[in-house]
Formats: C-alpha cells, structure tokens, sequence
C-alpha cells in the first residue's frame, strides 16, 4: 500500500435507529448516560470515541439501534454536543437528518450547580438558563447568575 494508504472508519450500518455525530470527542458515554443507556436494554448500540473528523479534528460517534430520540434528550444532547446531528435510520438509509440546536435559554433541563440557588429550594421554580457562549459552553442561571461549563452540566447526566 504506501504513504498514500486509505484509511477509514467502519462501524456496522444500522437498519433502524439513531446516529448522533460530532459529538465532541470523549463525550459518547454523556450521551449514552443522556439517554438512559446501560447496554442491558438489549439495543445493538456502536460507539466510536476520537474518531478522526475533518470538522472537529476528532469525534465521537453513537449508533443506536431501534432507538428514536425523544425532544427532551435532544435538548438535553444539545447541551453536551452544540454541533451535533442526528440522523434518523430507517432500512439502512437516512430517512431524517437533523442538526440540534441550543437555544438562547433552556428551561428545566438542567439544575443549578449552585446549591443556595433558590431554583434548588422548595419554591415552585423550574431551572432557567441563559447560553452565554456555545463553544466552549457557558450557561449562566436566570436566579443566581452562576456561570456552569459542559463538566459542570456532564456531571448532571
């Protein structure tokens, strides 16, 4: 073969499912605690971890087999992969692709890392955010103003 020799990234196609790609590189297994999955639910689930990608340099990558996201594990995805795509499976072509994406202010999706915050107290208030920046992430709560980071958010999951 030589210096020219072609290297490539195989991962078994899936005939229904879900694939989340450029998730940023080590933040697979977030995504898998995300949607709830251990492996014993008997899904076919591949996962690749610092893959090489052109846009991101290196990725991850997570195929789930008969598995279709629900709105509150994108939103929650979105937190942890602002770049990511999802991409619907449906007998091994892509019948849907779509980009998530992170709103300006995400409401009950997450807690406030702050535990005086008056979110964490026994009032009736739902957690809101406001994105302060994408990449890297930054999120500063509506109450307390305490600034949280995708590991401060990771943790959650």
């Amino acid at each position: 073969m030589g210096d020219e020799e072609e290297k490539e990234l195989r991962v078994r196609k899936i005939k229904d499912g879900t694939v989340i790609d450029h998730i940023p590189a080590g933040y697979a297994l977030a995504v898998l605690r995300i949607l709830g999955i251990t492996g014993r639910e008997g899904n076919v689930i591949s996962i690749a971890i610092n893959a090489p990608s052109q846009k991101l340099v290196r990725k991850d990558i997570v195929k789930v087999e008969g598995k279709e996201l629900k709105q509150r594990e994108v939103d929650k995805i979105a937190l942890v992969a602002p770049r990511a795509t999802i991409n619907i499976i449906k007998d091994y072509n892509v019948y849907e692709k779509q980009r998530v994406k992170l709103p300006t202010t995400i409401v009950n999706v997450v807690q406030c890392a702050n535990p005086s915050c008056v979110s964490n107290s026994s009032e009736p208030l739902k957690p809101i955010f406001h994105v302060i920046n994408e990449e890297p992430l930054q999120i500063q709560c509506h109450f307390c103003r305490r600034i949280m980071e995708r590991e401060d958010i990771v943790k959650q999951f």
